[in-house]
C-alpha cells in the first residue's frame, strides 16, 4: 500500500474515506499485484504498468473508474465511453463488491 494513497483517502470527509478503502481493499483482493499511485490528484491502480482503476470523489459522489473496459457488458448505473465505464456512489450507498470485483477481473485479466 502506497503511503500517500493512504494519507489522501484519510483525508477526505469520513463517508468518502470509508467508501474509498473499501473500494481500495477490493482492488487489491481483485487484482493483488495491483500497484497503485496518486495520479492527477486521484488514486489510481495499475495492472503491469496500464491503468486498472481510479477512485475519483467528488463533492457529492465517489466515482468508481474501471478501465480496459472495452467489450464488458455494464449493469445499468454505469457511464463513460467504451473503454473506460465509472459508477458513481453516494453518501449512504451500499457498493456491490461482488459485482465491481467480477467486472474489474474482466476488465484487468488482459492487462
Amino acid at each position: 500500500m502506497n503511503q500517500e494513497v493512504t494519507a489522501y483517502i484519510e483525508n477526505l470527509p469520513k463517508w468518502q474515506g470509508e467508501v474509498s478503502s473499501i473500494l481500495r481493499n477490493m482492488v487489491h483482493e481483485t487484482i493483488p499485484e495491483a500497484e497503485e499511485r496518486i495520479q492527477y490528484k486521484k488514486p489510481h491502480f495499475l495492472k503491469n504498468g496500464h491503468y486498472a482503476a481510479v477512485i475519483s470523489p467528488s463533492k457529492d459522489a465517489i466515482a468508481f473508474m474501471i478501465m480496459n473496459a472495452n467489450g464488458i457488458d455494464f449493469p445499468k448505473g454505469f457511464e463513460g465511453p467504451a473503454e473506460r465505464k465509472w459508477i458513481k456512489l453516494r453518501e449512504g450507498d451500499n457498493p456491490d463488491l461482488t459485482m465491481l470485483s467480477g467486472l474489474l477481473k474482466q476488465a484487468s485479466n488482459p492487462l
